[in-house]
């Protein structure tokens, strides 16, 4: 069996039209506002970027876990994941804007600050640049391995391949695990060098899973709707839909926990962060952003009939990827621009990053059979019923 996508032309041209709106957006923000356009920068490229590593997780995942009703769809986590090398690209040129950013960056920060000049050996520009390419050199080597061993298992079938990459993959998790811990770290809690969470790191990474795998669950919907993946069933899905599920748990559990702890211990240094995001430009946005991640997915698909429904678990992945948008958003910008000056500029950059992720994603389900034609468990997923 065997199924190969093509890009369409139409969808390339739109592709490449939002790639060039970002490019202008860009272009507007560094002139008018450096300091937005470099936060920008990091928070979409940060939002694909975890989404990514979501997706080499959740594939992981699958191969770890011998999960045969998901083995016609991995081709969708392989293509995802694909964004990594751009991403990787655009993290280095962020360094170039790390003072817009990071106030550890500025010149002489930790001269008269006793907490920074503690930190200054880990929070310094040449070791974050380093980490940088670290952390991007062994996701991108693993993803490129795993892809590999996936295509060998299409041209020669057997277990061999198979099996290699049910070893590999448990090394994938552990290089994740470790790695986006703390790469959080590094890009998102150290915007505010003097705050700390001991959740936050371990939320950031559940995050990442979470929104991953969303958002590979959204791709195989809309191909299902162009006409691929037609033996997609409602079985499927309701696996799919427990997987956003069991993570919208997960994530509001640890938002509850990580606020309560922090609101209940009243600690000046902590207390700080959530102070800034409940003034009055950010504080409908911490609330949409545990509606969206928690409220939404919780309470749509609690009941079996909706979380079996196509278009209602497509709008509730839309929701959830929204709501991770914005949860990075009020993570990133109340240390940058108090005001929250929302506008063009957040709106351009944002369609210049899906454009590339869109270019990404697609030419690499281009390049190989949709349906991993000689997976062990291929079958099962064919015909998967309960």
């Amino acid at each position: 069996m065997e199924e190969k996508f093509s890009f369409p032309s139409k969808l390339r041209i739109s592709a490449i039209v939002l790639v060039i709106i970002g490019l202008a957006a860009f272009i507007w923000g560094f002139i008018s506002n450096p300091d937005q356009a470099w936060g920008n920068l990091l928070l979409n490229n940060f939002f694909f970027v975890s989404i990514a590593v979501g997706a080499s997780f959740f594939m992981s995942l699958q191969y770890i876990a011998q999960a045969g009703w998901s083995a016609g769809f991995k081709r969708v986590s392989e293509a995802v994941v694909s964004y990594l090398p751009v991403g990787g690209i655009l993290f280095l040129v962020l360094i170039f804007g790390l003072g817009h950013i990071y106030h550890w960056a500025h010149e002489g920060a930790a001269v008269h600050d006793e907490l920074l000049s503690h930190k200054s050996v880990f929070l310094n520009i040449p070791f974050f640049s380093v980490r940088i390419l670290l952390y991007f050199t062994l996701w991108i080597f693993m993803a490129i391995y795993l892809r590999k061993l996936s295509l060998k298992e299409d041209l020669e079938g057997g277990l061999t391949w198979f099996e290699k990459s049910e070893f590999y993959s448990k090394v994938n998790i552990f290089v994740i695990a470790v790695t986006f811990t703390f790469a959080s770290i590094d890009w998102l809690m150290s915007i505010h060098p003097h705050w700390y969470s001991t959740i936050f790191s371990f939320k950031a990474f559940a995050s990442a899973f979470y929104h991953g795998s969303s958002f590979v669950i959204l791709i195989i919907l809309l191909l299902n709707r162009a006409g691929y993946f037609s033996f997609l069933n409602k079985s499927h899905l309701h696996d799919f839909s427990r997987y956003i599920f069991m993570l919208s748990i997960i994530y509001g559990y640890l938002w509850f926990m990580q606020f309560t702890i922090i609101w209940y211990g009243n600690i000046p240094e902590e207390t700080i962060y959530y102070a800034l995001r409940w003034t009055t430009p950010w504080k409908t946005l911490f609330f949409v952003d545990i509606i969206l991640n928690f409220a939404v997915p919780f309470l749509v698909l609690m009941p079996r009939t909706p979380s079996r429904n196509k278009t209602v678990v497509l709008i509730v992945a839309l929701f959830v990827l929204a709501g991770y948008w914005v949860e990075l958003y009020t993570q990133i910008f109340p240390a940058i621009n108090p005001e929250n000056n929302f506008g063009l500029i957040e709106i351009g950059a944002f369609a210049g990053f899906l454009g590339l992720f869109i270019l990404a994603v697609a030419t690499t389900l281009s390049k190989a059979s949709l349906i991993p034609k000689n997976h062990p468990y291929l079958d099962e997923c064919l015909h998967h019923h309960f």
